[in-house]
Protein backbone atom coordinates (compact mmCIF):
# COMPACT_ATOMS: atom_id res chain seq x y z
CA UNK A 1 0.00 0.00 0.00
CA UNK A 2 2.83 2.44 0.72
CA UNK A 3 3.92 2.18 -2.93
CA UNK A 4 0.81 4.05 -4.10
CA UNK A 5 1.82 7.00 -1.95
CA UNK A 6 5.29 7.44 -3.42
CA UNK A 7 4.63 9.90 -6.27
CA UNK A 8 4.37 13.07 -4.20
CA UNK A 9 5.53 15.38 -6.99
CA UNK A 10 2.74 14.35 -9.33
CA UNK A 11 0.15 14.92 -6.62
CA UNK A 12 1.43 18.38 -5.72
CA UNK A 13 1.00 19.44 -9.33
CA UNK A 14 -2.69 18.58 -9.09
CA UNK A 15 -3.34 21.07 -6.30
CA UNK A 16 -2.66 24.13 -8.42
CA UNK A 17 -5.15 22.84 -11.00
CA UNK A 18 -8.18 22.67 -8.69
CA UNK A 19 -7.73 18.90 -8.40
CA UNK A 20 -7.06 16.47 -5.58
CA UNK A 21 -6.55 12.81 -4.90
CA UNK A 22 -8.72 11.04 -2.36
CA UNK A 23 -7.73 8.01 -0.35
CA UNK A 24 -10.89 5.88 -0.39
CA UNK A 25 -11.44 3.46 2.48
CA UNK A 26 -14.11 1.61 4.44
CA UNK A 27 -14.85 1.45 8.15
CA UNK A 28 -16.14 -2.10 8.54
CA UNK A 29 -19.16 -1.53 6.29
CA UNK A 30 -19.64 -1.17 2.53
CA UNK A 31 -19.95 2.62 2.88
CA UNK A 32 -17.01 4.51 1.35
CA UNK A 33 -15.13 7.27 3.18
CA UNK A 34 -12.23 9.46 2.10
CA UNK A 35 -9.54 11.91 3.12
CA UNK A 36 -7.13 13.89 0.95
CA UNK A 37 -4.08 11.82 -0.01
CA UNK A 38 -1.85 14.83 0.52
CA UNK A 39 -2.49 14.58 4.27
CA UNK A 40 -1.42 10.90 4.27
CA UNK A 41 2.12 9.88 5.15
CA UNK A 42 1.66 6.15 4.73
CA UNK A 43 -0.79 3.27 5.04
CA UNK A 44 0.25 0.10 6.85
CA UNK A 45 -1.13 -2.91 8.64
CA UNK A 46 -1.89 -2.39 12.29
CA UNK A 47 1.20 -2.96 14.49
CA UNK A 48 1.06 -3.67 18.20
CA UNK A 49 -0.73 -0.87 20.01
CA UNK A 50 0.37 0.16 23.48
CA UNK A 51 -2.49 1.25 25.70
CA UNK A 52 -2.48 4.69 27.32
CA UNK A 53 -4.33 4.74 30.67
CA UNK A 54 -6.41 7.87 31.01
CA UNK A 55 -6.26 8.77 27.32
CA UNK A 56 -9.25 10.02 25.34
CA UNK A 57 -11.74 7.17 24.71
CA UNK A 58 -11.40 7.58 20.93
CA UNK A 59 -7.64 6.95 21.14
CA UNK A 60 -7.26 3.18 20.95
CA UNK A 61 -3.54 3.09 21.66
CA UNK A 62 -0.10 4.26 20.61
CA UNK A 63 1.89 2.74 17.76
CA UNK A 64 5.66 2.88 17.44
CA UNK A 65 6.37 3.65 13.79
CA UNK A 66 9.92 4.28 12.56
CA UNK A 67 11.01 5.05 16.09
CA UNK A 68 8.22 7.52 16.83
CA UNK A 69 5.25 7.05 19.16
CA UNK A 70 2.08 7.98 17.27
CA UNK A 71 -1.41 8.11 18.81
CA UNK A 72 -3.95 5.93 17.03
CA UNK A 73 -7.51 7.22 16.72
CA UNK A 74 -10.46 4.97 15.93
CA UNK A 75 -11.87 6.76 12.88
CA UNK A 76 -15.14 4.87 12.98
CA UNK A 77 -15.79 5.75 16.62
CA UNK A 78 -14.72 9.34 16.01
CA UNK A 79 -17.54 9.98 13.56
CA UNK A 80 -20.24 8.65 15.86
CA UNK A 81 -20.27 4.94 15.02
CA UNK A 82 -19.44 1.92 17.16
CA UNK A 83 -15.71 1.19 17.58
CA UNK A 84 -14.09 -0.60 14.65
CA UNK A 85 -13.63 -4.34 15.05
CA UNK A 86 -10.14 -5.29 13.89
CA UNK A 87 -9.75 -7.98 11.22
CA UNK A 88 -7.35 -8.86 8.40
CA UNK A 89 -8.47 -5.82 6.39
CA UNK A 90 -7.83 -3.30 9.18
CA UNK A 91 -5.21 -0.64 8.38
CA UNK A 92 -3.53 2.36 9.93
CA UNK A 93 -3.65 5.59 7.94
CA UNK A 94 -0.79 7.74 9.20
CA UNK A 95 -1.49 11.43 8.61
CA UNK A 96 -0.12 14.89 9.29
CA UNK A 97 -2.57 17.63 10.22
CA UNK A 98 -1.90 20.99 11.82
CA UNK A 99 1.82 20.19 12.31
CA UNK A 100 1.06 16.97 14.25
CA UNK A 101 1.28 13.32 13.23
CA UNK A 102 -1.46 10.86 14.14
CA UNK A 103 -2.77 7.56 12.79
CA UNK A 104 -6.35 6.55 12.15
CA UNK A 105 -7.62 3.02 12.57
CA UNK A 106 -9.56 2.22 9.40
CA UNK A 107 -10.90 -0.78 7.54
CA UNK A 108 -10.12 -1.80 4.00
CA UNK A 109 -8.27 0.80 1.91
CA UNK A 110 -9.91 0.61 -1.50
CA UNK A 111 -7.89 2.84 -3.83
CA UNK A 112 -6.81 6.39 -4.63
CA UNK A 113 -9.04 8.50 -6.87
CA UNK A 114 -7.94 11.57 -8.83
CA UNK A 115 -10.79 14.10 -8.98
CA UNK A 116 -11.56 17.74 -9.64
CA UNK A 117 -12.73 19.89 -6.75
CA UNK A 118 -15.75 20.74 -8.91
CA UNK A 119 -16.84 17.10 -8.45
CA UNK A 120 -16.87 17.53 -4.66
CA UNK A 121 -20.16 18.67 -3.10
CA UNK A 122 -21.33 19.95 0.26
CA UNK A 123 -22.77 17.24 2.52
CA UNK A 124 -26.47 17.12 3.36
CA UNK A 125 -27.27 18.59 6.79
CA UNK A 126 -28.35 15.32 8.38
CA UNK A 127 -26.98 12.66 10.72
CA UNK A 128 -23.30 11.91 10.32
CA UNK A 129 -22.78 15.03 8.15
CA UNK A 130 -21.54 16.78 11.30
CA UNK A 131 -18.27 14.95 10.67
CA UNK A 132 -18.13 15.52 6.91
CA UNK A 133 -16.70 18.40 4.94
CA UNK A 134 -17.99 17.14 1.63
CA UNK A 135 -19.34 14.22 -0.40
CA UNK A 136 -18.75 12.92 -3.90
CA UNK A 137 -19.86 10.02 -6.07
CA UNK A 138 -17.84 7.49 -8.03
CA UNK A 139 -18.17 4.14 -9.73
CA UNK A 140 -17.32 1.25 -7.40
CA UNK A 141 -18.11 -2.42 -7.98
CA UNK A 142 -20.32 -1.43 -10.93
CA UNK A 143 -22.38 0.90 -8.76
CA UNK A 144 -22.59 4.67 -8.40
CA UNK A 145 -21.45 4.97 -4.77
CA UNK A 146 -21.57 7.91 -2.39
CA UNK A 147 -18.22 8.80 -0.79
CA UNK A 148 -18.23 10.70 2.51
CA UNK A 149 -15.19 12.96 2.98
CA UNK A 150 -14.38 13.22 6.67
CA UNK A 151 -13.77 16.51 8.47
CA UNK A 152 -10.59 15.39 10.19
CA UNK A 153 -10.10 18.82 11.76
CA UNK A 154 -13.40 18.42 13.62
CA UNK A 155 -12.44 14.89 14.68
CA UNK A 156 -9.11 16.12 16.05
CA UNK A 157 -10.63 19.18 17.73
CA UNK A 158 -12.87 16.88 19.80
CA UNK A 159 -9.83 14.93 20.98
CA UNK A 160 -7.15 17.62 21.24
CA UNK A 161 -8.37 20.98 22.51
CA UNK A 162 -7.10 23.95 20.50
CA UNK A 163 -6.32 27.07 22.49
CA UNK A 164 -7.47 30.34 20.89
CA UNK A 165 -5.78 32.48 23.53
CA UNK A 166 -3.38 35.10 22.24
CA UNK A 167 0.05 35.13 23.90
CA UNK A 168 1.26 38.06 25.94
CA UNK A 169 3.09 40.63 23.89
CA UNK A 170 1.46 39.72 20.56
CA UNK A 171 -1.24 42.38 20.57
CA UNK A 172 -0.15 45.83 19.41
CA UNK A 173 -2.03 48.39 21.52
CA UNK A 174 -1.45 51.04 18.87
CA UNK A 175 -3.56 49.05 16.41
CA UNK A 176 -6.44 48.14 18.71
CA UNK A 177 -8.75 51.01 17.73
CA UNK A 178 -8.02 50.52 14.05
CA UNK A 179 -8.93 46.81 14.11
CA UNK A 180 -12.23 47.07 15.97
CA UNK A 181 -15.06 46.83 13.45
CA UNK A 182 -12.89 45.59 10.59
CA UNK A 183 -14.17 42.63 8.56
CA UNK A 184 -12.21 39.59 7.41
CA UNK A 185 -13.43 37.02 4.89
CA UNK A 186 -12.78 33.48 6.21
CA UNK A 187 -13.07 30.71 3.63
CA UNK A 188 -12.92 27.11 4.83
CA UNK A 189 -15.05 24.00 4.34
CA UNK A 190 -14.51 22.92 7.95
CA UNK A 191 -16.93 24.54 10.39
CA UNK A 192 -14.41 23.80 13.14
CA UNK A 193 -11.64 25.69 11.33
CA UNK A 194 -13.91 28.66 10.60
CA UNK A 195 -14.90 28.81 14.26
CA UNK A 196 -11.26 28.74 15.38
CA UNK A 197 -10.34 31.67 13.14
CA UNK A 198 -13.49 33.66 13.96
CA UNK A 199 -13.09 33.25 17.72
CA UNK A 200 -9.42 34.19 17.53
CA UNK A 201 -9.98 37.36 15.50
CA UNK A 202 -13.13 38.18 17.47
CA UNK A 203 -10.86 38.97 20.39
CA UNK A 204 -9.57 41.90 18.32
CA UNK A 205 -13.07 43.19 17.63
CA UNK A 206 -12.95 41.88 14.07
CA UNK A 207 -16.09 40.54 12.40
CA UNK A 208 -15.58 37.45 10.24
CA UNK A 209 -17.64 36.78 7.13
CA UNK A 210 -17.64 33.00 6.71
CA UNK A 211 -17.79 31.10 3.41
CA UNK A 212 -17.68 27.31 2.96
CA UNK A 213 -15.67 27.14 -0.27
CA UNK A 214 -13.79 29.13 -2.86
CA UNK A 215 -16.69 29.30 -5.30
CA UNK A 216 -18.94 30.92 -2.69
CA UNK A 217 -16.25 33.40 -1.75
CA UNK A 218 -15.56 34.32 -5.37
CA UNK A 219 -19.27 34.92 -6.03
CA UNK A 220 -19.40 37.25 -3.01
CA UNK A 221 -16.34 39.20 -4.10
CA UNK A 222 -17.44 39.48 -7.74
CA UNK A 223 -20.90 40.54 -6.56
CA UNK A 224 -19.38 43.43 -4.63
CA UNK A 225 -17.38 44.45 -7.68
CA UNK A 226 -20.44 44.26 -9.93
CA UNK A 227 -22.27 46.57 -7.48
CA UNK A 228 -19.47 49.10 -7.82
CA UNK A 229 -18.06 48.43 -4.36
CA UNK A 230 -14.33 48.38 -3.60
CA UNK A 231 -13.44 44.99 -2.11
CA UNK A 232 -10.70 46.40 0.10
CA UNK A 233 -13.27 48.81 1.60
CA UNK A 234 -15.57 45.89 2.43
CA UNK A 235 -12.94 43.65 4.05
CA UNK A 236 -9.48 44.09 5.50
CA UNK A 237 -8.24 40.79 4.04
CA UNK A 238 -9.17 37.21 3.22
CA UNK A 239 -8.02 34.08 5.06
CA UNK A 240 -8.56 30.95 3.00
CA UNK A 241 -8.05 27.22 3.36
CA UNK A 242 -6.35 25.30 0.56
CA UNK A 243 -8.69 22.31 0.16
CA UNK A 244 -12.36 23.05 -0.44
CA UNK A 245 -15.24 21.67 -2.53
CA UNK A 246 -15.95 23.23 -5.92
CA UNK A 247 -12.93 25.56 -5.83
CA UNK A 248 -9.78 25.27 -3.72
CA UNK A 249 -7.88 28.14 -2.17
CA UNK A 250 -5.19 28.20 -4.86
CA UNK A 251 -7.74 28.54 -7.67
CA UNK A 252 -9.65 31.15 -5.66
CA UNK A 253 -6.49 33.20 -5.22
CA UNK A 254 -5.56 32.98 -8.91
CA UNK A 255 -9.08 34.07 -9.91
CA UNK A 256 -8.87 37.08 -7.60
CA UNK A 257 -5.45 38.06 -8.91
CA UNK A 258 -6.75 37.82 -12.49
CA UNK A 259 -9.58 40.30 -11.82
CA UNK A 260 -8.25 43.88 -11.85
CA UNK A 261 -11.20 45.03 -9.71
CA UNK A 262 -9.92 43.12 -6.69
CA UNK A 263 -6.42 41.93 -7.57
CA UNK A 264 -4.90 43.93 -4.70
CA UNK A 265 -6.83 42.03 -1.99
CA UNK A 266 -4.54 40.79 0.80
CA UNK A 267 -4.80 36.99 0.96
CA UNK A 268 -3.46 34.64 3.64
CA UNK A 269 -3.47 30.88 3.07
CA UNK A 270 -4.33 29.07 6.32
CA UNK A 271 -4.06 25.32 5.90
CA UNK A 272 -3.12 22.06 7.57
CA UNK A 273 -1.23 20.88 4.49
CA UNK A 274 2.56 20.56 4.22
CA UNK A 275 4.32 23.84 4.97
CA UNK A 276 7.18 23.59 2.46
CA UNK A 277 4.81 22.72 -0.37
CA UNK A 278 2.40 25.51 0.47
CA UNK A 279 5.13 28.11 0.62
CA UNK A 280 5.91 27.29 -3.01
CA UNK A 281 2.22 27.38 -3.95
CA UNK A 282 1.75 30.71 -2.15
CA UNK A 283 4.39 32.24 -4.38
CA UNK A 284 3.00 30.57 -7.50
CA UNK A 285 -0.61 31.73 -7.13
CA UNK A 286 0.12 35.03 -5.41
CA UNK A 287 -0.94 34.72 -1.78
CA UNK A 288 0.58 37.27 0.59
CA UNK A 289 1.13 34.99 3.59
CA UNK A 290 1.07 31.33 4.55
CA UNK A 291 0.01 30.22 8.04
CA UNK A 292 -0.20 26.55 8.98
CA UNK A 293 -3.17 25.64 11.19
CA UNK A 294 -3.89 26.29 13.98
CA UNK A 295 -1.72 29.14 15.32
CA UNK A 296 -3.68 32.02 16.88
CA UNK A 297 -0.61 34.22 17.38
CA UNK A 298 0.33 33.97 13.70
CA UNK A 299 -3.23 34.74 12.59
CA UNK A 300 -3.13 37.86 14.73
CA UNK A 301 0.27 38.75 13.29
CA UNK A 302 -1.10 38.46 9.74
CA UNK A 303 -3.94 40.85 10.54
CA UNK A 304 -1.81 43.34 12.45
CA UNK A 305 0.95 43.36 9.83
CA UNK A 306 -1.50 44.16 7.07
CA UNK A 307 -3.22 46.79 9.18
CA UNK A 308 0.14 48.51 9.69
CA UNK A 309 0.76 48.40 5.94
CA UNK A 310 -2.59 50.08 5.30
CA UNK A 311 -1.94 52.80 7.85
CA UNK A 312 1.50 53.56 6.42
CA UNK A 313 0.14 54.21 2.93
Amino acid sequence: MTSILDSVDSRTRLVGENRLELLIFQLGTRQLFAINVFKVREVLKVPHLNQMPGSHPKICGVATIRGHSIPVIDMRQSIGMRPLEKDQETNLIVTEYNRTVQAFLAGKVVYIKNMGWDEIMEPPSTGRSNYLTAITKLEHENQNKLVEIIDVEKVLAEIVSYDIDISDGVLDDQLTNHLVGQKVLVVDDSSTARKQVSETLGQLGIECIEMKNGAQALRLLKGWCDEGKTVTDEILLMITDAEMPEMDGYKLTSEIRADSRMSNLYIALNTSLSGSFNEAMVEKVGCNRFVSKFQPDLLVDVVQTHMRERLEK
